[in-house]
């Protein structure tokens, strides 16, 4: 008896191997839609109208614990398609154009390889040399579909909506218009009850509906296509968004974003659970999408990607976390790493003597943001509002669970110190592991690199990376014991730990007082990054000529990410003098002609409008 179950099990497991071999490849399709938390019914929203979101959720599988790496879109959709990480590559900063290293392939591409034909409708913006990304698919336009296939041949069809875009509260609708009325928003905890506010966040939540029936129609064509029942579909956001401290933060509501995956009944072989309708609560995030798609093809997952297959025969083990990151945000710089497991999230600053609130003209458009900030100056907001006006501590810890909104900082709880121990260490050891770029400067960084690349220059130059972790670890949360240290830290050979020295010293800002001729010294650092650093601190001394001299010396350099630092510098000094707005209005005549990767020009114009300075005056037009 025994003889035959074995038999008849072995008979039913070679017929069910001999099916599958048989089933022809699936068509892929992924509707992707921009700046969206999980603000949906399937995710317990109720204040949100989502029925086509909520429908697919019942007929797949809602994942969880879905994250983009990165909280904006280009350095997000860079680590989608290469599957590195865009700080591996050194691609984290916002609308850079810098060139992805030759071992480094996209996955459309791959697709191709693979037998499928490949459209894109129609967004790219993937923060690279867009040279390099040229004919990577069958269509890349506006027209692109999947019904210009040759005959027989799978797809792999990308449509990308923009209707939930953080633009799309720049314009208010008049309020007796809205879908979603105003009053009945239930504002996050750190956003003042102002009418702005409430307006803006029941514009987006009609917007959120807009967008559900866009995926609505595209799931329609599909069906109506005839191809539905061999299609895996897959759908998610790009990022959280949209109103400030979401997009562009590596919080929550930065970066967890809605992920449905639909699988036809005839890959039911492919179910990440037992049956549709099922939460998924695995760890995944945007840099596990390549090797997924190759483990749902059939197809070899070359071993320098970065992340994990979450479905597909090559599936692996959950992972523990996902991490993510932040840099230069536009004109904006700032630096995070962030790890989260399945209860709590980890965030280390690395800038945390800038505040949360960095003005940033893009942002700044939405009525909403302008109203907190008007709301925090007029002393109308209370301490958990105010924060977000203020600098950062080196390290937060918050438990998701029970502080969905993240507002509870437990680093400094020692009842948490063994979680805050261990996700400190992971995120150190993920940071090696995929050699982080983001301890070089940006402009550092560029002047080292020509001729090779950022993920190259990481892997072949020798840097000690682990010698900048430590330094950048103990640098942005510093103790005047420290001082000496700092100090040899701004001797050494290595540009970028001189950076981090000084990065210490200004945070210390008047302890380090002990350290003034070491700053003095690294005012003619042969990096402008470190000038940068040193000079601010040196300014926050009292050495305000010694500082401002070195600033306007960088705002010279060839280098504009170099100029756009020092620009973010002498934002936050405060300085106005009437030489300071000189030596801006010269660097605006020294650049030139506007173009949207000249960030320099962005801050510059920041500053100006914040001195009330007319550039049309002294015959600069700024009008873009």
């Amino acid at each position: 008896m025994k003889y035959l179950i074995y038999c008849l099990f072995l008979l039913c497991l070679i017929s069910c191997q001999s099916s599958r071999e048989e089933l022809p490849p699936p068509n892929i399709l992924w509707i992707t839609s921009e700046d969206n938390s999980p603000f949906a019914g399937c995710y317990g929203d109720e204040f949100a109208t989502t029925p086509n979101m909520d429908a697919l959720a019942a007929e797949g599988f809602l994942y969880t614990h879905a994250y983009a790496n990165l909280p904006v879109c280009a350095p997000a959709r860079n680590t989608i398609l290469t599957g590195v990480y865009a700080n591996s590559g050194g691609h984290q900063h916002m609308r850079s154009y810098y060139d992805k290293s030759g071992e480094i392939g996209f996955y459309p591409r791959m697709m191709r390889e693979a037998g499928y034909y490949t459209t894109n409708n129609s967004k790219e913006d993937y923060n690279i040399n867009p040279e390099q990304n040229e004919n990577i698919w069958d269509e890349s336009s506006n027209k692109a579909h999947y019904k210009n296939r040759p005959e027989g041949k799978p797809f792999f069809a990308v449509f990308n909506t923009t209707i939930s875009h953080e633009s799309s509260i720049h314009n208010s609708i008049p309020t007796a218009e809205l879908r979603h009325k105003p009053e009945d928003v239930n504002l996050p905890p750190y956003h003042p009850d102002t009418p702005e506010m409430r307006h803006d966040w029941a514009q987006y939540y009609d917007k959120i509906e807009d967008m559900d029936q866009k995926i609505g129609e595209l799931l329609q064509e599909l069906e109506d296509s005839g191809e539905a029942e061999n299609t895996i579909v897959f759908y998610y956001g790009d990022h959280g968004g949209v109103l400030a401290r979401s997009k562009r933060y590596v919080y929550e509501t930065g970066t967890r974003v809605p992920f449905i995956v639909r699988i036809p009944e005839k890959y039911r072989h492919l179910y990440p659970a037992e049956k549709p309708g099922t939460h998924v609560n695995r760890m995944i995030s945007f840099v596990d999408l390549v090797p997924t798609l190759l483990s749902l093809v059939g197809q070899e997952i070359p071993d320098y990607l970065q992340g994990k297959a979450f479905l597909g025969e090559q599936k692996t083990e959950d992972p523990e976390y996902a991490f993510m990151l932040r840099g230069r945000m536009d004109e904006r710089y700032d630096m995070s790493r962030s790890a989260r497991d399945a209860k709590y999230r980890y965030i280390r600053n690395y800038m945390p003597y800038r505040v949360y609130g960095q003005f940033l003209e893009y942002l700044w458009r939405a009525p909403s943001i302008q109203s907190w900030e008007a709301a925090y100056k007029a002393g109308e907001c209370n301490e958990t509002q105010s924060r977000f006006w203020n600098t950062k501590p080196a390290e937060e810890l918050y438990d998701t669970e029970n502080d969905p909104w993240e507002v509870n900082n437990l680093a400094d709880d020692p009842e948490y110190k063994e979680v805050l121990e261990r996700m400190r260490a992971a995120t150190k050891e993920w940071m090696l592991e995929i050699k982080d770029t983001g301890f070089i400067p940006e402009a550092e960084l560029i002047d080292r690199t020509e001729g090779t690349t950022a993920y190259d220059y990481m892997r072949d130059s020798g840097i000690d990376l682990n010698a900048l972790i430590d330094g950048a670890n103990l640098a942005s949360n510093p103790r005047k014991g420290d001082i000496s240290f700092l100090e040899e830290m701004l001797n050494e050979e290595e540009a970028a730990s001189r950076y981090w020295g000084a990065t210490g010293l200004l945070i210390l800002g008047e302890e380090a007082e002990e350290a003034a001729e070491s700053l003095r010294n690294a005012l003619s650092d042969s990096s402008p990054n470190v000038k940068v650093v040193a000079a601010e601190a040196m300014y926050h001394l009292g050495y305000t000529e010694e500082a401002l001299k070195a600033l306007y010396e960088v705002l010279e350099t060839p280098n504009s990410f170099a100029r756009t630092h020092a620009l973010n510098a002498i934002d936050s000094i405060e300085d106005s003098a009437e030489s300071t707005q000189q030596a801006v209005l010269d660097m605006i005549g020294m650049v030139g002609e506007f173009n949207r990767s000249h960030y320099d020009l962005r801050a510059a114009k920041g500053l100006l409008t914040k001195w009330d300075v007319d550039p049309m005056d002294h015959g600069y037009d700024m009008n873009w």
